[in-house]
This record gives structure tokens, C-alpha cells and sequence, in this order.
């Protein structure tokens, strides 16, 4: 999906009372949508939890990306994928 259409979708979402997380590709784009919680990965288009076949990899990019939610602080929450 487009990371435009995604950002919007979740402040909607968010102003119903539901916690949303994306995970982005195109940092510019999100910024400004200006999401609620956002982490960025560094991967080629197409590929936001990375290589096919790598469990791991793809493991630790979700639950980075599930932790925002706990994360302190007034939104958006926009942070860098450290993997």
C-alpha cells in the first residue's frame, strides 16, 4: 500500500480510540502524513520486513515496530528501525 494512504488511514483510525503502527519505506511520504506511530525501515520497495526467508530479521522488525506502542511521549512517534 502507499505509505500516503497508510498514514492517513491511521490518524482515522486513531481518532476512534484504536492504536495504529505502520512501518514505512519512504521517510519523506510519512513525515508528511505525520501518522501516529511509524517506524522506519531501510529496505528496497516492496520489501518493508526485508529478504524473503529470514524469520529473524523479519521477527525483529515487527516487534520493533509493535513496541511504538508502549513508547512514552505525545505522537507522532517516528523512529529509525536499529537492525
Amino acid at each position: 500500500m502507499c505509505n500516503q494512504s497508510v498514514g492517513l488511514i491511521q490518524s482515522v483510525i486513531e481518532k476512534s480510540g484504536i492504536a495504529t503502527v505502520g512501518i514505512s519505506l519512504l521517510k519523506e511520504v510519512t513525515k508528511a502524513v505525520n501518522p501516529p506511530r511509524t517506524l522506519f525501515v531501510d529496505r528496497p520497495l516492496g520489501y518493508p520486513l526485508g529478504q524473503p526467508d529470514n524469520p529473524s530479521l523479519q521477527r525483529e522488525i515487527v516487534t520493533s515496530a509493535l513496541n511504538l506502542l508502549r513508547a512514552p511521549g505525545p505522537l507522532p512517534v517516528l523512529k529509525d528501525f536499529q537492525g
